[in-house]
């Protein structure tokens, strides 16, 4: 916890929602409501957690779904797959797990049903109407705060040659096998 605000996040930076949004929408390359769940749920999370753009791993994100709202929460909180602050627990859930590494402060974000029966033009519609409070269930973060991102040597695969990162490579006879390589063992698929 951070002792400068007693375990609380500090008050976050006014954020410019319509230039944020207009940011997410062109790294995306369309609007529609999926992007639309993200960008609040991003919102959200600056507002609950004082988040502020992530250059490095200090903010962190576990996505259930790969869906369009993923794109909004790279644009706007700065976490990607290629920082290793961007992960996901495929689960097929509206749902967003946000670490704050600064204060140890962390939030599950779920979203609420929608009405049924919407077209994309009225889902799209109703959640740009929303808040993010109206929008999504607060829960405690249920899955651990994964370690930093590592930096790993690499070698070639004995097989193919191609140089794989030596956390991916399986030690079979002696040499090292990219996952590709490896002739699977399994004497209970009969």
């Amino acid at each position: 916890m951070d002792e400068r605000t007693n375990g609380r996040a500090s008050a976050p930076a006014k954020v410019d929602e319509r230039a944020l949004w207009e940011k997410c929408a062109a790294f995306h390359g369309h609007v529609c409501g999926g992007l639309t769940i993200g960008f609040k749920a991003a919102l959200y999370a600056i507002e609950l957690l004082a988040l502020t753009f992530s250059e490095d791993e200090k903010v962190v994100c576990i996505a259930e779904n790969d869906a369009c709202g993923v794109d909004a929460i790279q644009a706007a909180l700065g976490c990607s797959i290629g920082k290793g602050n961007l992960l996901f627990h495929m689960r097929g859930k509206q749902a967003f797990s946000f670490y704050n590494r600064r204060t140890g402060q962390a939030v599950r974000l779920v979203l609420r049903d929608r009405p049924e029966g919407m077209t994309r033009e009225q889902s799209l519609a109703y959640y740009q109407a929303l808040s993010p409070a109206e929008m999504f269930d607060v829960k405690p973060a249920t899955i651990r705060l994964p370690e930093r991102a590592q930096l790993f040597q690499s070698r070639r695969c004995s097989r193919c040659g191609e140089v794989t990162g030596e956390n991916w490579l399986r030690l079979r006879g002696g040499e090292a096998f990219c996952l590709d390589c490896l002739s699977r063992y399994d004497r209970f698929d009969v």
